[in-house]
């Protein structure tokens, strides 16, 4: 299991060798050529939003000019405070566009 910084829920996040086989399975483009924009992502985002269906999952977005001619690496996150806090990567993954959620805060 990897442990990345995030300033914005003041913690680390995990990333779990299950979650990674995931990502690699849904999205095999993505992992291990981008695991240094996804940690970028989580350290410093350009918005972070609220997932309507999941209310403990965040989507933390940033945008890479240099990432496939300009997309956002998304990366979802569920929060849980029981039975200790913990926050953990659901997915992973390169879009276009993001409109998925109701942003909560956003870089000015």
């Amino acid at each position: 299991m990897e442990r990345l910084p995030c300033p914005y829920l003041n913690g680390e996040v995990e990333l779990t060798e299950e979650r990674r086989q995931h990502i690699l399975a849904k999205y095999p483009d993505f992992l291990p050529e981008y695991f240094e924009q996804l940690a970028e992502t989580l350290s410093n985002p350009d918005e972070v939003r609220s997932d309507r269906r999941f209310p403990q999952t965040r989507l933390f977005v940033r945008w890479f000019d240099s990432l496939k001619d300009g997309k956002y690496v998304v990366v979802a996150i569920v929060s849980d405070s029981t039975p200790r806090k913990r926050h953990w990567i659901v997915t992973a993954y390169i879009a276009r566009k993001v409109s998925q959620g109701e942003s909560e805060w956003h870089r000015n």
